[in-house]
């Protein structure tokens, strides 16, 4: 499946260029694995509460209330790592890649996981990613154990997060593309079903197609501020039908927060953040559910012009910036109310 998006390249969509991904000449079963990272070091956590990273920035006009928040985001980046491998570590990234790090820091972590942090406390693991050639491969033994060994990292981050910091804190599970697979497995085997579930406010599982079967025990939501429920959308420029990902896939408007196909005019988005968080983009974007993915008008800017790609996967998030940080806060603020704090 060739999938020549923006993908990963960068979350300011200003800067996107688009790439060819490296492709791997040796097997899974040929390459060493990077070490696995420690997670009672704060280095291995790309956002923590009480440390200055990139998911503390806000808008111009916002606020970082995450020492006053009253729930937890976590948060599972997506595929940042896309060109030829610099060391031996083929299919799986490095943790301790210094350069690697700073593009988990300075895209997904900035862009989209800082949208979480007026409501939420985000936690944000670093993760042996596996590498895009992962989604080309023809060879699927080699994407399969290169997806389980990133997932194996997601999986140990997330019991050590609910060991040591979540004390029974209501959980925002938020994920954006590769990190949409290891959410909706997390998903599966730590909520449904299980006593963990009475914690589940709400899934953000953007950037993938997820299938409408895919999370039998947890239901798509179907209002603005619904809980234990999940969203998903994937965004393309209106008219533009992609050749794959076809399928029963759950999409939702991040405007109106629903599902059917009722078009919202850009008058009634709340903003997009872009390159610089001085200035917010206030009702650039509408937004129309098409079958099971998102259509939206491009959006003008200076330097939209050379945007030619009609996939607008790196701005699955920040094109609806401000869209998604009201509603994260309206849905804690709901489920706060259900479940209030004794």
């Amino acid at each position: 499946m060739r999938i020549f998006l923006f993908w990963f390249c960068s979350f300011s969509i200003f800067s996107v260029v688009a790439q060819t991904p490296a492709t791997l000449s040796n097997s899974f079963s040929k390459c060493p694995q990077p070490p696995a990272p420690n997670y009672q070091e704060t280095k291995y956590w790309a956002a923590l509460p009480g440390v200055a990273d990139q998911a503390d920035i806000v808008p111009k006009g916002q606020a970082d209330l995450q020492q006053i928040a009253s729930a937890d985001v976590f948060f599972i980046h997506p595929t940042t790592y896309t060109g030829k491998p610099q060391d031996s570590f083929e299919w799986n990234a490095d943790v301790n890649n210094e350069e690697l790090n700073n593009q988990v820091n300075e895209r997904p972590i900035k862009y989209q996981s800082s949208i979480f942090n007026q409501s939420c406390r985000v936690y944000a693991p670093r993760y042996r990613q596996a590498h895009y050639y992962a989604f080309l491969t023809p060879n699927g033994a080699d994407r399969k154990q290169a997806l389980e060994l990133a997932y194996s990292d997601v999986k140990r981050a997330f019991e050590y997060y609910l060991n040591h910091y979540n004390k029974k804190r209501p959980i925002v599970i938020a994920a954006h593309s590769q990190g949409t697979i290891h959410a909706q497995r997390l998903l599966r085997e730590f909520f449904e079903n299980k006593p963990l579930d009475s914690l589940l406010l709400v899934a953000y599982l953007v950037g993938m197609p997820v299938p409408k079967d895919s999370l039998p025990a947890l239901v798509p939501c179907d209002s603005a501020s619904q809980t234990h429920c999940y969203l998903s959308w994937r965004t393309f420029e209106k008219g533009h039908e992609p050749h794959w990902g076809k399928g029963d896939f759950v999409c939702h408007n991040p405007i109106s927060w629903r599902m059917d196909s009722a078009y919202m005019p850009k008058e009634k988005q709340a903003g997009a953040v872009l390159r610089s968080f001085k200035r917010p983009y206030i009702s650039i974007c509408d937004a129309q559910v098409h079958g099971n993915i998102l259509w939206v008008t491009k959006p003008k800017f200076f330097g939209s012009s050379m945007i030619k790609n009609p996939n607008y996967h790196v701005g699955d998030y920040n094109l609806f910036y401000l869209d998604i940080r009201k509603n994260v806060d309206l849905r804690v603020q709901t489920f706060m109310a259900l479940h209030p704090v004794n």
